[in-house]
């Protein structure tokens, strides 16, 4: 019995999707970009208080929550920089698509420094992807709540950026089983911005029957 349990701990731990790679800026597989969808942020308590993103006059649908590089099991962290700190030139050229200060220096010392790329360029980088990405009329600017299946979406997407498949993309929605408010879409890119496959990260995706996108405010 101790080795049927040893068994399953050592497939716990390789199946989980972790940072087990020493972190070296540089040292990755693909990128995610990862979309909020910022009307569900702005119904949650803290995005109540929330007044640059959530404010009056906020008319946000899907902005740019990070880019991540990633192993194809895992994923870099943390990355030694020299850069802690985001310049504020930098950070008020992308509040249009990442409309949170805090959350774009947590960004880069997270996830940016393990690019490889100096702030200008993972930046620079971050927009590339976020426009490659063409987001479907019914997600732009909805007035009113939008009902879907998680595979509806994910088929919306596909009509409307040639080349994607379903492997290429992931879904949040937290735990629920049933009916779920989607919080993110994440997207798989190659190196080289490529749409490509996602790795065993993003296996772990939305199980609602439902989605629900929240109206932009």
């Amino acid at each position: 019995m101790k080795h049927v349990a040893l068994l399953f701990a050592l497939a716990f731990i390789w199946l989980a999707p972790t940072a087990t790679r020493a972190a070296t800026a540089g040292d990755f597989d693909y990128y995610v970009l990862s979309l909020s969808w910022s009307p569900t942020w702005c119904a949650t308590p803290a995005g109540r208080g929330d007044n640059r993103q959530c404010g009056p006059g906020r008319h946000y649908a899907f902005v740019v929550h990070g880019l991540w590089p990633q192993y194809d099991h895992g994923w870099p962290q943390y990355c030694d920089t020299a850069r802690h700190w985001v310049p504020q030139s930098l950070i008020a050229a992308n509040l249009d698509i990442m409309p949170s200060k805090q959350l774009i220096i947590h960004e880069w010392r997270k996830h940016g420094a393990c690019a490889g790329l100096g702030q200008a360029a993972y930046f620079a980088t971050l927009r590339r992807f976020y426009q490659a990405v063409h987001i479907p009329a019914r997600y732009l600017l909805p007035t009113a709540p939008v009902s879907v299946t998680p595979a509806g979406l994910v088929s919306d997407f596909i009509k409307t950026n040639p080349g994607l498949d379903p492997s290429m993309l992931s879904l949040d929605c937290g735990n629920a089983r049933d009916r779920a408010r989607l919080s993110e879409l994440r997207v798989c890119f190659s190196r080289d911005g490529q749409f490509r496959q996602c790795g065993r990260n993003e296996h772990l995706s939305c199980k609602a029957g439902i989605l629900i996108l929240p109206p932009v405010r």
